[in-house]
């Protein structure tokens, strides 16, 4: 294909899928999606390989929505497709994860055939159960399982999914709303890749695909074969709510002559009896995102360019969670994936990695009910830490690396439900020194507006040991977890009574060579 008509073309994909993404978020209820950003969308061949994503998204999202889309086709006999339909699942082991993220896929037709599918998968407000925790003991505790089904069929809506999903949650306005701004995005996406059709006179968009996915796999092979072929091991050890301690043990064998990576996890710590497993589709997007951030951050994220990064997974292990395991807290350890790939990437090419961060986000539900006795429960919002510093530049501060999530601002919260803020401020001296220094955590105060009890789920890491500097550098300051100025523990959900007053300091990122 001449170089200037694809350029056009993928510009066009480009535009496609980031309409998507934006009338998503326009269109959404909860500020989980509209204001933080933690969702994916995707536009995929006929054959279910990823052609583009949006500039929105977050790893963990948007690379297991790649995966998902074919698992949700291997699901169904495609052959029964009509134009209006929409598939849905929140299945963990055929999307991203958890019960809270819901994969909405829609076939994509040009007069009587499936050119194509637009896909997302955003974070919903609740999903029943247990909330986002980690105090489920199995995964049928964690809310409700939705199979790969037919939320519209032919363009009607299914009323009887519909009326269980409203059944089973605490907030079926936001999350029905959520979906609904899925579908249109969908929708939107469908129209705006017919209209590039006509526009080029094209029939479909296969030998558009095969091009973009063939010139990035073997862009990324290239990437590859520029390192040093062999063996290399990164070893990466954190403490989780509950205080376990948790070890992730990367091998990653570089193979330059074919232009592959394998990442072996041989080693790494065995199941949890938390709800922190990590599936592996959700591994696996971390682990890609670790090494094509690193290779050449440039290239587009799609089918071709994820295809070169392989993965071994113990049977027995916490990233390679099997069912019945709880996993709705999977983020908690799933965050923290990159780090020891990076640590193994650093022997090969230094200059191009980070320090250890503050690794997960620290993620906040609430649940109770107003001073007026009406029922509240938020959507997940994150706190982050200091990111890890770089060869060439400090760790940035409260960022929430490598999620990418924005963080809701106080103010849309203090909106949305009866919460109060005290603090949210940069703590200075958490970042680790070295030539180059960790980013700063930060520091959040807040209390509920409320005269009765309320619950509140929260899920706080590194409040033990502090993120590891690299090349010399120091670690970066441990986290703080206090409730009316005490150290609390968390991982399960806590009973809170009006007045008390949450502290969370977010650990800082560790330092970059010697000082």
């Amino acid at each position: 294909m001449d170089g200037v008509q694809l350029q056009i073309l993928w510009s066009n994909l480009i535009g496609i899928v980031s309409e998507q993404a934006r009338a998503l978020q326009r269109i959404a209820f909860s500020p989980i999606v509209r204001e933080a950003g933690d969702l994916a969308n995707g536009l995929f061949d006929a054959r279910a390989r990823m052609v583009a994503q949006a500039v929105t998204g977050t790893p963990g999202h948007i690379n297991s929505l790649a995966a998902a889309a074919r698992n949700l086709l291997n699901d169904i006999d495609t052959s029964t497709l009509k134009p209006g339909d929409v598939l849905i699942t929140n299945d963990p082991w055929m999307s991203a994860g958890h019960f809270f993220d819901i994969t909405v896929l829609s076939p994509i037709f040009r007069e009587d055939r499936i050119i194509g599918y637009a896909g997302s998968t955003i974070h919903h407000t609740d999903i029943g159960g247990y909330g986002i925790g980690a105090g489920a003991r199995d995964i049928h505790e964690e809310g409700l399982w939705i199979p790969v089904l037919k939320l519209y069929e032919a363009g009607k809506p299914n009323d009887t999914l519909f009326s269980i999903i409203k059944r089973n949650v605490r907030t079926p306005d936001a999350l029905l709303g959520d979906l609904g701004a899925q579908v249109s995005s969908g929708m939107i996406a469908a129209q705006r890749l017919n209209a590039l059709c006509d526009r080029y006179g094209l029939d479909d968009i296969e030998t558009l695909a095969d091009e973009i996915i063939a010139r990035s796999e073997e862009a990324t092979r290239n990437s590859i074969r520029k390192l040093k072929g062999g063996s290399f091991t990164g070893v990466s050890t954190f403490d989780v709510p509950g205080g376990e301690e948790i070890t992730l043990k990367a091998t990653v064998e570089i193979d330059a002559d074919a232009g592959e990576i394998t990442i072996d996890f041989a080693g790494s710590w065995p199941a949890s009896r938390l709800g922190i497993n990590v599936v592996p589709a959700y591994t696996h997007a971390y682990a890609t995102f670790a090494v094509r951030s690193t290779l050449n951050p440039d290239l587009p994220n799609n089918a071709g360019s994820l295809a070169p990064i392989k993965l071994k997974l113990p049977d027995d292990c916490i990233v390679n969670a099997r069912y019945p395991s709880p996993v709705n807290a999977r983020h908690v350890v799933g965050m923290y994936v990159p780090f020891p790939i990076l640590k193994a990437l650093a022997q090969v090419a230094p200059d191009r990695v980070v320090a250890e961060g503050s690794g997960a986000v620290w993620t906040v539900q609430i649940h109770g009910s107003d001073a007026s006795g009406r029922a509240f429960t938020s959507s997940m919002f994150n706190y982050s830490g200091g990111m890890g510093a770089r060869a060439s530049k400090p760790g940035l501060s409260a960022i929430c690396y490598p999620t990418g999530v924005s963080a809701v601002p106080i103010e849309i919260l203090e909106a949305s439900y009866p919460i109060v803020f005290t603090c949210k401020e940069l703590e200075p001296g958490t970042g680790g020194a070295g030539r180059q220094p960790g980013g700063l955590g930060q520091r959040i105060g807040y209390r509920m507006r409320t005269d009765r009890a309320w619950q509140l789920n929260t899920l706080p890491s590194r409040v033990m040991h502090g993120a590891e500097g690299l090349d010399g550098g120091s670690a970066g300051a441990p986290g703080r977890f206090e409730i009316n100025g005490k150290p609390a523990a968390a991982g399960r959900k806590l009973d809170m009574q009006p007045g008390d007053e949450v502290l969370m300091v977010t650990p800082g990122g560790g330092g970059f060579g010697k000082a």
